[in-house]
């Protein structure tokens, strides 16, 4: 049979997930963005840039699942007579983001045979979820709301990028036979050092047996990497390590880190030129040191690789890879 909508409610059966949005929470955020940069002309064509960068999100969307328990199983959610286990979930704008760095650029046109672009960034990123819209908090009881604001999935301290190219300066006006090897040679390369990325080790909730909210692992002392990243070391102190039982675990969101990364792509061209015409060669190879860019470490603490890194990390560069080419310019 139709439901009866003359009282404006629409019961659901029990077990049946449900979303709404909050009637009067639902204006659209906002994102506040300010910086302040100095320049400066140094000598060689060089031109230096040093600034801070900010941005400021409030009131992104994301759902809180209300049906939650905080120990005590399902029979301890806050709407379990009525919704049995099923997600009840408020929508509404309730997340906020933090965004503070220092950038540093520095540029070389091409100048000369030498061309010079880089760029470093020192930041921190904060916030509730890495998502804005249909995402969920990652706790939802009231006494752990406040553990949602944590460092982002997304945040990397220390990105240093440099690419340049350079027109090698042998010979270019000589004529000879030695000339005609060494003359008209380039280099060209991409290189840069990235922070590795947060992640978060989870814990047993058999113990507390909370509902809707995430349970992680605790953690003694001050914890550091000890290891090398690779398939071999813990990249953590496993004895540092243990689980929660009865409580909250003690480490947060995105508590730890990968290792950093870095990569370098480099390219050899060749040109002869004849008239208006000239023929280029091109040797090119990305991840020229055929260097491994390790991702995170298995975080599943009864696993045997428990703190071992075992995958790649995004974006995962392949071993190296060579293509030459020739290029025909008229």
């Amino acid at each position: 049979p139709s439901p009866d909508t003359s009282t404006g409610i629409v019961p659901l059966p029990r077990g049946v997930n449900m979303r709404w949005a909050e009637p009067n929470n639902v204006d659209r955020g906002t994102t506040d963005s300010w910086n302040i940069f100095i320049e400066r002309r140094l000598p060689m064509d060089l031109a230096l840039g040093v600034g801070y960068v900010g941005t400021a999100t409030n009131n992104g969307y994301a759902d809180r699942n209300l049906n939650w328990a905080e120990s005590g199983g399902n029979a301890n959610r806050q709407y379990f007579t009525q919704a049995g286990t099923a997600n009840v979930l408020s929508w509404g704008a309730r997340t906020k983001g933090r965004y503070h760095s220092l950038q540093v650029a520095l540029n070389r046109p091409f100048k000369n045979g030498l061309l010079l672009k880089g760029a470093y960034t020192f930041s921190k990123a904060l916030n509730e979820t890495d998502d804005d819209g249909w995402a969920t908090l990652s706790w939802n009881q009231e006494s752990q709301l406040s553990r949602n604001y944590a460092r982002a999935g997304y945040d990397r301290p220390h990105i240093l990028q440099l690419g340049f190219v350079y027109e090698l300066p042998f010979a270019r006006e000589s004529s000879g036979a030695l000339a005609q090897i060494v003359k008209n040679w380039q280099i060209n390369g991409i290189g840069s050092i990235v922070s590795g990325s947060p992640f978060t080790v989870g814990g047993d909730n058999a113990a507390l047996n909370q509902q809707a909210g995430l349970q992680t692992i605790n953690v003694s002392g001050e914890l550091s990497p000890v290891g090398t990243a690779g398939p071999n070391d813990r990249w953590y102190d496993i004895t540092q390590f243990s689980q929660p039982g009865n409580a909250w675990g003690n480490s947060g969101r995105n508590a730890f880190r990968g290792p950093a990364n870095w990569n370098l792509d480099f390219s050899l061209f060749r040109t002869f030129p004849f008239g208006r015409y000239r023929v280029e060669f091109r040797a090119e190879a990305s991840n020229v040191f055929n260097h491994a860019q390790w991702g995170n470490p298995v975080t599943g603490f009864t696993d045997p690789n428990f703190m071992r890194i075992r995958t790649f990390g995004y974006p995962g560069r392949p071993p190296r890879r060579v293509q030459l080419g020739a290029r025909f310019q008229f």
